[in-house]
């Protein structure tokens, strides 16, 4: 029989999947679980698969890898989708489409597979890295088939096969959850007017029950990156699971958004990043004073392309290959320490130091200096305002 890698998460959508693909389509299923973070449920996720039927089970500890070669690249170009997503399932999507395609490879596996909905943007994250990453590879998309429409659908197919399903129809939300973040949409979230229920949160306290004191932090970073929380060096994925945590005690990065799907709709997601929003914060402030006007300016105007290629599902796209060069090389003199103060829900910058720091105090004290003549703003204004002093007298005339 022939071979199908699908990423399987244990969820309801890929525990249908899993069946479907060796009734349905007469394939061996190699279940390929990433954990990227999402804890307890991976062991869980992998007896389930065995349970289930698949012939070999893959468990792959991607968290270090996650965090070194997508989130803290992102953290360093400032990514952030439509102003506010930080792209925490985007960035997890082409790292599990490149497992999946090195799996399919030992394997001999003929076919990729993948839970995504017909709706939604992550069918095109991984089918665009697969392909771009084995363009011979054939891809099974089985919400683009299928005859059901509805996750009540697969409700009643788990039922009626003796699948184990982690959703209620009391609770029926689809989330997704790794280091970086945890995603909730479908059920109640539809209706973009509903508050989101409290009791939903998983990695964050509300900021009214946060607590009633502030906590005061210091992260350091090296070209960009994040290397130590409170002067103490962490790996990559225990820093960010460091700072998840003092910024979900804090009632930190919680966000409720209406995004623009890439496939052309509208598309309300209720996202927790504690850490990730920490971490934005004070690699911003520190850009502040270690990069000239023109660089920092320049950079800015990528976050939108950046972000729109991750958010869009072509991480490995020459055109994304250029711009994280760009980004790479705009962090060199990004060194330093931030002082942050958490406190229900705000997350406020109170110092930043750099051995790289082009914030010059003589320069820019408001006390009298040898540094800086006063008289050169003259000449300065005057050549600036020429064109619409031209432009004034000019209308005058009409």
């Amino acid at each position: 029989m022939s071979k199908v890698v699908l990423a399987y998460s244990g969820g309801l959508d890929t525990s249908i999947i899993l069946k479907w693909l060796q009734t349905e389509k007469g394939l061996d299923v190699v279940a390929f679980i990433a954990d990227v973070g999402q804890a307890e449920e991976v062991e869980e996720a992998a007896l389930k698969a065995e349970k289930t039927g698949a012939v070999a089970v893959y468990v792959e500890d991607l968290q270090e890898e996650f965090v070194r070669d997508f989130v803290f690249p992102a953290i360093q170009a400032n990514a952030v989708y439509e102003g506010t997503y930080l792209l925490g399932t985007a960035l997890a999507r082409p790292l599990i489409a490149k497992k999946m395609i090195e799996i399919a490879a030992k394997e001999g596996a003929e076919y990729v597979s993948h839970g995504a909905t017909g709706k939604g943007n992550d069918q095109v994250r991984f089918e665009i890295s697969a392909i771009a990453l084995n363009p011979d590879i054939k891809i099974i998309a089985p919400w683009r088939e299928w005859s059901y429409r509805s996750r009540s659908d697969l409700m009643a197919y788990a039922r009626e096969h003796g699948i184990e399903i982690p959703v209620t129809k009391e609770k029926p939300y689809s989330s997704d959850r790794n280091l970086l973040h945890i995603s909730f949409e479908g059920g109640i979230l539809e209706d973009p007017w509903t508050a989101p229920p409290d009791d939903m949160f998983l990695l964050s306290l509300s900021p009214q029950a946060a607590p009633d004191r502030t906590t005061t932090i210091e992260i350091e970073f090296k070209g960009g990156i994040p290397i130590a929380v409170d002067g103490e060096e962490l790996s990559p994925a225990a820093l960010l699971a460091r700072v998840n945590k003092l910024g979900g005690e804090n009632g930190i990065g919680r966000l409720d958004i209406v995004e623009n799907r890439y496939v052309g709709m509208k598309s309300r997601g209720v996202y927790e990043t504690p850490g990730g929003t920490i971490l934005h914060v004070a690699h911003r402030a520190l850009e502040t004073i270690t990069l000239d006007r023109e660089v920092l300016h320049f950079k800015d105007s990528l976050i939108t392309k950046y972000s729109e290629l991750v958010y869009n599902g072509f991480w490995f796209s020459p055109e994304m290959d250029l711009l994280k060069k760009t980004i790479s090389e705009s962090q060199k003199y990004v060194n330093g320490t931030v002082r942050l103060e958490l406190y229900k829900g705000n997350c406020m910058v109170t110092g930043r130091k750099s051995p790289n720091s082009l914030y010059d105090p003589e320069m820019v004290t408001f006390e009298e200096d040898d540094v800086y003549q006063q008289s050169d703003a003259t000449g300065f204004i005057r050549l600036n305002a020429l064109r619409l002093k031209i432009g004034a007298k000019l209308r005058k005339k009409l």
